[in-house]
């Protein structure tokens, strides 16, 4: 009787240190699966508020501002051409320092953004990938004064909420949540934006927030 309440015991024993064994394994494993889908993600967020920041400069060379419309942005890349220009050293220039601007043909704003991506699509660029249910990027636009010269700005973002909404596949609903939430405060408490973004209405910059340290 002993015996085989012993055996019972040990059984017990046993599954709860197995219990707790995979506890500690899911407890180590889970930021890392989240860091991974958190990057995953971020890279197709990136690659979005690319193709608007390069639509935005060159929307900003043939309008001399920034535009805070998508609608507008979008039709200017479908419908726009952007001259090539050759620049050589002006003959007449004794002192090497003049150059010549040849303008030698033009490209489609399309052509330039697409790249070699076969089925990029402009009409796409205002959505935030992951996001669920489809969101737009948040889109600003105007000008700062600096030095008493007006400088056009844009900025375009979009927060965790938006394209870490929904739970990566190893995650509960409130495991995920809470990893976001944990990213979110993490941010918030050395005052960056808890989100990605490319531009700024602060100050003239056209730097995406993960290309600065």
């Amino acid at each position: 009787m002993k015996k085989g309440l012993s055996i019972i015991i040990n059984v017990v024993l046993f599954a709860i240190i197995v219990i707790l064994a995979l506890q500690v394994i899911k407890s180590i494993q889970a930021p890392i699966k989240f860091n991974k889908e958190q990057k995953m993600r971020e890279a197709k967020v990136v690659e979005r508020l690319i193709d608007i920041r390069n639509a935005e400069v060159l929307y900003k060379n043939a309008n001399n501002k920034y535009t805070n419309s998508f609608d507008t942005l979008i039709q200017f890349c479908q419908v726009a051409e952007i001259p090539i220009v050759n620049i050589i050293p002006d003959p007449t220039d004794t002192t090497f320092t003049r150059t010549i601007n040849d303008t030698i043909g033009y490209v489609k704003v399309m052509d330039s953004l697409r790249g070699q991506r076969e089925h990029f699509n402009i009409n796409e660029i205002r959505y935030v990938p992951f996001s669920d249910p489809q969101q737009k990027y948040e889109l600003e636009a105007g000008a700062i004064t600096r030095n008493g010269i007006e400088i056009p700005v844009f900025e375009a973002r979009t927060p965790y909420e938006v394209y870490l909404g929904k739970p990566g596949a190893a995650f509960t609903e409130k495991e995920w949540n809470q990893r976001r939430d944990n990213a979110k405060a993490e941010k918030e408490s050395i005052n960056r934006y808890a989100g990605m973004k490319v531009g700024s209405m602060e100050e003239a910059s056209t730097d995406g927030n993960w290309e600065k340290l």
